[in-house]
């Protein structure tokens, strides 16, 4: 386990101040963060659906990008600029109308201006993923 830069509980205040937009609703959950994993939980609603009843793409991309940020954040302390350079997802199977989706998030690679890592994406309590994501995030210089 790395030696995390922030809790949970600094993450959550960090973003709640600093990404009001996108933490403040109570959609997405830090289950837990030890700067070098993440596991976000956005538990179920019905604006996560597309039409025909899946969760859609672009909650998943969302949840993956929060994961990453997430634990970029706990590794390297509170820098709020820090933005993605590239995400890729490759969607695996359908995520389950009715069930939270959970994002396990890995650190690959922490550079001084790069950190690269990977998010699984889960769909209730199946273990078979969902989607798998690849991301890049910039980090600015100190």
């Amino acid at each position: 386990m790395a030696n995390p830069k922030m809790t949970v509980a600094e993450l959550e205040t960090f973003l709640h101040k600093e990404f009001p937009q996108a933490f403040s609703g109570g959609d997405i959950l830090i289950e837990s963060a030890d700067g070098q994993t993440s596991l976000l939980r956005q538990p179920y609603n019905e604006r996560m659906l597309r039409p025909g009843g899946v969760v859609s793409g672009p909650t998943l991309m969302a949840l993956a990008d929060f994961a990453m940020y997430a634990v970029l954040l706990s590794a390297i302390g509170p820098v709020g600029n820090a933005f993605t350079t590239s995400l890729n997802i490759n969607f695996l199977r359908r995520g389950q109308p009715g069930q939270d989706v959970l994002a396990a998030a890995k650190l690959l690679r922490l550079g001084k201006r790069l950190a690269v890592g990977e998010v699984q994406l889960l769909s209730g309590t199946s273990p078979d993923p969902v989607a798998h994501v690849t991301a890049t995030y910039s980090i600015p210089a100190s």
